[in-house]
Protein backbone atom coordinates (compact mmCIF):
# COMPACT_ATOMS: atom_id res chain seq x y z
CA UNK A 1 0.00 0.00 0.00
CA UNK A 2 0.86 3.40 -0.64
CA UNK A 3 -0.14 7.39 -1.06
CA UNK A 4 -0.16 8.29 -4.82
CA UNK A 5 1.61 11.95 -5.21
CA UNK A 6 2.97 11.95 -8.64
CA UNK A 7 3.04 14.92 -10.85
CA UNK A 8 0.53 15.30 -13.14
CA UNK A 9 2.58 17.66 -14.88
CA UNK A 10 5.71 15.70 -17.52
CA UNK A 11 7.65 18.64 -17.67
CA UNK A 12 7.83 22.39 -18.91
CA UNK A 13 8.30 23.94 -22.32
CA UNK A 14 8.73 27.39 -22.40
CA UNK A 15 6.64 28.25 -19.02
CA UNK A 16 3.83 25.75 -20.74
CA UNK A 17 3.05 22.71 -18.45
CA UNK A 18 2.92 19.49 -20.12
CA UNK A 19 0.27 16.97 -18.89
CA UNK A 20 0.89 13.57 -18.96
CA UNK A 21 -2.62 13.37 -20.31
CA UNK A 22 -1.69 15.38 -23.20
CA UNK A 23 0.98 12.87 -24.18
CA UNK A 24 -1.12 9.90 -23.80
CA UNK A 25 -3.19 11.47 -26.51
CA UNK A 26 -0.34 12.25 -28.39
CA UNK A 27 1.75 8.87 -28.11
CA UNK A 28 -1.67 6.56 -28.59
CA UNK A 29 -2.41 8.21 -31.54
CA UNK A 30 0.98 8.23 -33.47
CA UNK A 31 1.79 4.89 -32.03
CA UNK A 32 -1.64 3.70 -33.60
CA UNK A 33 -0.98 5.62 -37.20
CA UNK A 34 2.26 3.70 -36.92
CA UNK A 35 0.63 0.59 -36.73
CA UNK A 36 -1.57 0.61 -39.10
CA UNK A 37 0.81 2.21 -41.63
CA UNK A 38 3.31 -0.57 -40.95
CA UNK A 39 1.40 -3.34 -39.96
CA UNK A 40 -2.25 -3.61 -40.39
CA UNK A 41 -3.21 -1.14 -44.09
CA UNK A 42 -2.10 -3.67 -46.90
CA UNK A 43 -3.75 -1.63 -50.00
CA UNK A 44 -2.47 1.89 -51.57
CA UNK A 45 -5.69 2.82 -51.54
CA UNK A 46 -6.40 2.88 -47.81
CA UNK A 47 -2.84 3.58 -46.96
CA UNK A 48 -2.99 7.30 -48.64
CA UNK A 49 -6.52 7.38 -47.47
CA UNK A 50 -5.56 6.61 -43.75
CA UNK A 51 -3.32 9.88 -43.16
CA UNK A 52 -6.20 12.27 -44.25
CA UNK A 53 -8.72 9.79 -42.04
CA UNK A 54 -6.57 10.69 -39.06
CA UNK A 55 -7.44 13.98 -38.89
CA UNK A 56 -11.28 12.93 -39.03
CA UNK A 57 -10.42 10.70 -36.10
CA UNK A 58 -8.75 13.33 -34.22
CA UNK A 59 -11.54 16.02 -34.27
CA UNK A 60 -14.38 12.85 -33.53
CA UNK A 61 -12.03 12.06 -30.48
CA UNK A 62 -12.03 15.68 -29.60
CA UNK A 63 -15.89 16.91 -30.52
CA UNK A 64 -17.13 13.29 -28.79
CA UNK A 65 -15.06 13.14 -25.80
CA UNK A 66 -15.87 16.61 -24.71
CA UNK A 67 -19.71 16.53 -25.61
CA UNK A 68 -19.82 13.12 -24.02
CA UNK A 69 -18.94 14.30 -20.90
CA UNK A 70 -20.94 17.07 -20.54
CA UNK A 71 -24.33 15.34 -21.92
CA UNK A 72 -23.30 12.35 -19.68
CA UNK A 73 -21.47 13.23 -16.26
CA UNK A 74 -21.95 16.96 -16.11
CA UNK A 75 -25.17 18.78 -18.00
CA UNK A 76 -26.69 20.95 -15.22
CA UNK A 77 -23.30 22.29 -14.70
CA UNK A 78 -22.53 22.95 -17.97
CA UNK A 79 -26.19 24.30 -18.67
CA UNK A 80 -25.09 26.94 -16.02
CA UNK A 81 -21.20 27.55 -17.45
CA UNK A 82 -21.81 26.96 -21.12
CA UNK A 83 -18.83 29.25 -21.83
CA UNK A 84 -16.54 25.96 -20.02
CA UNK A 85 -17.95 23.34 -22.59
CA UNK A 86 -14.74 25.00 -24.86
CA UNK A 87 -12.54 24.80 -21.90
CA UNK A 88 -10.48 21.06 -22.63
CA UNK A 89 -7.43 22.37 -20.36
CA UNK A 90 -9.36 21.86 -17.06
CA UNK A 91 -10.21 18.34 -18.31
CA UNK A 92 -12.99 16.66 -18.42
CA UNK A 93 -13.42 13.82 -21.62
CA UNK A 94 -15.76 10.94 -22.20
CA UNK A 95 -15.00 7.74 -23.24
CA UNK A 96 -17.92 6.66 -24.56
CA UNK A 97 -18.37 9.69 -26.22
CA UNK A 98 -15.26 9.72 -28.03
CA UNK A 99 -16.02 6.86 -29.44
CA UNK A 100 -19.93 8.32 -30.90
CA UNK A 101 -17.61 11.21 -32.26
CA UNK A 102 -14.89 8.52 -33.94
CA UNK A 103 -18.39 6.66 -35.29
CA UNK A 104 -19.86 9.72 -36.58
CA UNK A 105 -16.74 11.52 -38.01
CA UNK A 106 -15.59 7.78 -39.85
CA UNK A 107 -18.76 7.77 -41.43
CA UNK A 108 -18.45 11.51 -42.79
CA UNK A 109 -14.88 10.19 -44.09
CA UNK A 110 -16.11 7.02 -45.44
CA UNK A 111 -19.19 8.80 -47.07
CA UNK A 112 -16.81 10.97 -48.49
CA UNK A 113 -14.43 9.05 -50.11
CA UNK A 114 -17.07 6.06 -50.84
CA UNK A 115 -15.02 3.35 -48.63
CA UNK A 116 -16.97 1.08 -46.75
CA UNK A 117 -16.95 2.66 -42.85
CA UNK A 118 -15.88 -0.46 -40.95
CA UNK A 119 -12.21 -0.70 -42.90
CA UNK A 120 -11.24 2.40 -40.88
CA UNK A 121 -13.47 1.48 -37.96
CA UNK A 122 -11.81 -2.22 -37.50
CA UNK A 123 -8.30 0.00 -38.07
CA UNK A 124 -9.16 1.89 -34.99
CA UNK A 125 -10.25 -0.33 -33.11
CA UNK A 126 -7.10 -2.43 -33.11
CA UNK A 127 -5.15 0.29 -32.28
CA UNK A 128 -7.39 1.84 -29.82
CA UNK A 129 -6.44 0.09 -26.66
CA UNK A 130 -2.69 1.40 -27.38
CA UNK A 131 -4.25 4.67 -26.40
CA UNK A 132 -6.38 3.31 -24.12
CA UNK A 133 -3.95 1.97 -22.06
CA UNK A 134 -1.44 5.08 -21.84
CA UNK A 135 -4.71 7.32 -20.80
CA UNK A 136 -5.82 5.29 -18.10
CA UNK A 137 -1.95 5.20 -17.06
CA UNK A 138 -2.30 9.07 -17.01
CA UNK A 139 -5.34 8.75 -14.89
CA UNK A 140 -3.67 6.97 -12.22
CA UNK A 141 -1.05 9.43 -12.17
CA UNK A 142 -3.03 12.21 -11.98
CA UNK A 143 -4.87 10.87 -9.28
CA UNK A 144 -8.75 10.85 -11.01
CA UNK A 145 -11.25 8.20 -11.76
CA UNK A 146 -9.73 6.53 -8.54
CA UNK A 147 -11.45 3.22 -7.37
CA UNK A 148 -13.81 2.55 -4.22
CA UNK A 149 -12.42 2.29 -0.65
CA UNK A 150 -10.91 -1.24 -0.18
CA UNK A 151 -8.60 -2.69 2.62
CA UNK A 152 -6.73 -5.44 -0.01
CA UNK A 153 -3.38 -5.45 -0.38
CA UNK A 154 -2.70 -3.34 -2.85
CA UNK A 155 -4.74 -0.30 -2.18
CA UNK A 156 -3.65 2.90 -2.89
CA UNK A 157 -4.17 6.21 -1.17
CA UNK A 158 -5.26 8.70 -3.82
CA UNK A 159 -4.89 12.87 -1.84
CA UNK A 160 -7.09 13.86 -4.37
CA UNK A 161 -9.80 11.70 -2.67
CA UNK A 162 -9.08 11.15 0.96
CA UNK A 163 -6.56 9.26 3.11
CA UNK A 164 -8.57 5.85 2.55
CA UNK A 165 -7.15 2.77 0.73
CA UNK A 166 -8.32 2.32 -2.63
CA UNK A 167 -8.93 0.20 -5.83
CA UNK A 168 -6.05 1.54 -8.03
CA UNK A 169 -8.89 0.97 -10.62
CA UNK A 170 -7.34 3.14 -13.36
CA UNK A 171 -4.78 0.25 -13.57
CA UNK A 172 -7.45 -2.59 -13.71
CA UNK A 173 -8.60 -0.78 -16.81
CA UNK A 174 -5.13 -0.05 -18.06
CA UNK A 175 -4.63 -3.92 -17.98
CA UNK A 176 -8.19 -4.83 -19.11
CA UNK A 177 -9.23 -1.89 -21.47
CA UNK A 178 -5.62 -1.56 -23.01
CA UNK A 179 -3.04 -4.27 -22.73
CA UNK A 180 -5.68 -7.43 -22.78
CA UNK A 181 -7.56 -6.21 -25.65
CA UNK A 182 -4.95 -5.20 -27.75
CA UNK A 183 -3.79 -8.86 -27.55
CA UNK A 184 -7.00 -10.52 -28.29
CA UNK A 185 -7.72 -8.23 -30.99
CA UNK A 186 -4.20 -9.06 -32.83
CA UNK A 187 -4.54 -12.46 -31.73
CA UNK A 188 -8.06 -12.31 -33.84
CA UNK A 189 -6.51 -11.05 -36.73
CA UNK A 190 -3.04 -12.29 -37.14
CA UNK A 191 -4.44 -15.84 -36.14
CA UNK A 192 -7.53 -16.11 -37.51
CA UNK A 193 -7.59 -13.46 -40.28
CA UNK A 194 -11.00 -11.65 -38.66
CA UNK A 195 -9.52 -7.88 -40.83
CA UNK A 196 -11.22 -9.83 -43.81
CA UNK A 197 -14.32 -9.84 -42.49
CA UNK A 198 -15.10 -5.97 -42.29
CA UNK A 199 -17.05 -5.43 -38.75
CA UNK A 200 -16.03 -8.23 -37.06
CA UNK A 201 -13.02 -6.22 -35.10
CA UNK A 202 -15.11 -3.41 -34.71
CA UNK A 203 -17.62 -5.87 -32.96
CA UNK A 204 -15.37 -7.76 -30.74
CA UNK A 205 -13.93 -4.36 -29.48
CA UNK A 206 -17.08 -2.80 -28.53
CA UNK A 207 -18.11 -6.13 -26.78
CA UNK A 208 -15.03 -7.07 -24.95
CA UNK A 209 -14.21 -3.01 -23.95
CA UNK A 210 -18.36 -3.13 -22.78
CA UNK A 211 -17.81 -6.07 -20.96
CA UNK A 212 -14.20 -5.16 -19.30
CA UNK A 213 -15.60 -1.60 -18.71
CA UNK A 214 -18.83 -3.26 -16.76
CA UNK A 215 -16.65 -5.23 -15.12
CA UNK A 216 -14.21 -2.51 -13.51
CA UNK A 217 -17.43 -0.26 -13.02
CA UNK A 218 -17.79 -2.34 -9.51
CA UNK A 219 -14.51 -1.30 -8.43
CA UNK A 220 -14.68 2.24 -9.90
CA UNK A 221 -15.51 5.48 -7.37
CA UNK A 222 -18.26 6.30 -9.20
CA UNK A 223 -18.00 10.48 -10.86
CA UNK A 224 -19.28 12.43 -7.60
CA UNK A 225 -21.11 14.59 -9.84
CA UNK A 226 -23.54 11.29 -11.00
CA UNK A 227 -23.23 8.95 -8.46
CA UNK A 228 -25.22 5.87 -8.46
CA UNK A 229 -28.03 6.10 -11.62
CA UNK A 230 -30.37 3.82 -9.79
CA UNK A 231 -29.25 1.07 -7.28
CA UNK A 232 -25.86 -0.20 -8.04
CA UNK A 233 -25.50 0.48 -11.49
CA UNK A 234 -23.23 3.78 -12.64
CA UNK A 235 -23.43 5.73 -15.46
CA UNK A 236 -20.85 3.59 -17.06
CA UNK A 237 -21.79 0.71 -16.75
CA UNK A 238 -25.24 1.88 -18.34
CA UNK A 239 -23.04 3.37 -21.07
CA UNK A 240 -21.27 0.04 -21.57
CA UNK A 241 -24.72 -1.97 -21.96
CA UNK A 242 -25.56 -0.91 -25.88
CA UNK A 243 -21.37 -1.27 -26.54
CA UNK A 244 -22.17 -5.16 -25.72
CA UNK A 245 -25.19 -5.45 -27.11
CA UNK A 246 -24.06 -3.70 -30.95
CA UNK A 247 -20.74 -5.52 -30.26
CA UNK A 248 -22.49 -8.91 -30.48
CA UNK A 249 -24.71 -7.79 -32.90
CA UNK A 250 -22.27 -6.62 -35.49
CA UNK A 251 -20.39 -10.02 -34.66
CA UNK A 252 -23.26 -11.91 -35.72
CA UNK A 253 -24.15 -9.99 -39.32
CA UNK A 254 -20.07 -10.13 -39.85
CA UNK A 255 -19.27 -13.37 -39.26
CA UNK A 256 -22.34 -14.39 -41.87
CA UNK A 257 -20.50 -12.56 -45.10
Amino acid sequence: MFTNNFDPVAFEFFSISIRWYSLAYIFGIIFGWIYCKKILIKTATIQKLFDDYISYLIIGIIIGGRLGYVFFYNFSYFLKNPIEVFMLWNGGMSFHGGLIGIIVFTYLFSKKNNQNIFIFLDLVSIVAPIGIFLGRISNFINGELYGRPSSILFGIIFPTADDQYRHPSQLYEAFLEGLLLFIILNISIFFFKTLSRPGYISGLFLLFYGLFRFLVEFSREPDIQVGYVYDFLTMGMILSVPMVIAGIGILIVSSKR
